[in-house]
């Protein structure tokens, strides 16, 4: 039995700033495990061996099939003979999946704003301290919104976040309706001349008509404070969770514009095929990926160097 072992690695925080590539920590990853085909000849029983380790690694079995049923195909049009080529054309294949999807955020105004959304434990407030670390580093100024008012933990955890992040933080009391928090923060972003404003929302489901309604107003509080800015609605994933982060995708898609995905705890405990299953199914980019726990572990996604160290 041959298995793709798909391995996300953390990599602790050092004395001073030092960035390491996405592509970097996946291959340190890697290295500890030998990624080999195992097979030499090219025949039924390889696609057969390709196709169990691609439905293990969480690709999904629809989106699976499809690229056995290529490669399958291009093998005998192309009469390809050796399984470095597989590989190669398995690269290829893949490639053709994320084709299309923008991984860039939008960015281009000033301030710019990101709404964040997601179920509660999804990683959505550490992402968002993730994130707004980021930016930070790279010179720009972020103010936080903690939109999630009725959880009192939720505005707690992320002014943590945003003291570490080095970001100022706008919340308001226990229970008090969100929009007026994200109003407050849209004034003070244009104040303090803000190049981002990441906003926190409510991540309950069980009562989905209540929370997407709660998210359509503040998306329209947003829109008459800052109409002419960039916007980017950002819907955290658990990786590990599988068909349950397909299921929540889609009931979010329903009702809420989602422009990319946040995908979290892809440490090793996740299965990485997710990523190529959200893309082909789901037509969604992912934006960013958590690659651990530090502040220093969320990586703007990079479909090549995903797929090069993947295979």
């Amino acid at each position: 039995m041959i298995y793709f072992k798909w391995i996300f690695i953390r990599t602790e925080r050092g004395h001073g700033y030092h960035t390491m590539g996405f592509f970097d920590k996946l291959k340190q990853g890697l290295s500890k495990t030998k990624i080999n085909f195992g097979f030499k000849k090219v025949d039924e029983e390889l696609l057969e061996e390709l196709e169990e380790n691609l439905v293990m690694a969480d690709v999904g079995f629809e989106t699976t099939e499809e690229i056995i049923s290529n490669l399958r195909t291009r093998i005998k049009k192309e009469n390809v003979q050796d399984s470095e080529q597989v590989k190669q054309i398995l690269r290829e294949e893949l490639t053709n999946i994320f084709d299309g999807l923008d991984q860039n955020l939008d960015l281009s105004t000033k301030p710019s704003v990101i709404l964040m959304v997601g179920v509660n434990g999804s990683g959505k407030t550490t992402s968002i301290g993730k994130i707004a670390n980021k930016y930070i580093k790279e010179g720009k100024k972020v103010l936080l919104a903690a939109g999630d008012t009725f959880r009192a933990a939720a505005v707690e955890q992320l002014e943590v976040w945003a003291n570490r992040a080095g970001a100022e933080l706008i919340k308001g009391k226990e229970n008090e309706d969100p929009s007026s928090v994200i109003f407050n923060s849209c004034r003070k972003a244009k104040e303090i001349n803000a190049d981002i404003l990441i906003c926190d929302t409510a991540g309950r489901l069980q009562n989905k008509k209540y929370l997407m309604d709660e998210l359509e107003k503040m998306r329209k509080v947003i829109d008459r404070e800052l109409p002419d800015s960039s916007k980017e609605v950002l819907l955290v994933l658990d990786g590990s969770t599988g068909q349950n982060a397909i299921s929540q995708l889609k009931s979010f898609k329903e009702t809420t514009g989602i422009t990319g995905l946040v995908l979290t705890k892809l440490d090793g405990t996740a299965k990485g095929g997710i990523v190529i299953r959200l893309a082909k199914e789901e037509k969604v980019p992912v934006k960013f990926i958590g690659v651990g726990e530090k502040i220093d572990d969320m990586e703007a996604f990079n479909s090549k160097d995903f797929i090069n160290a993947i295979i």
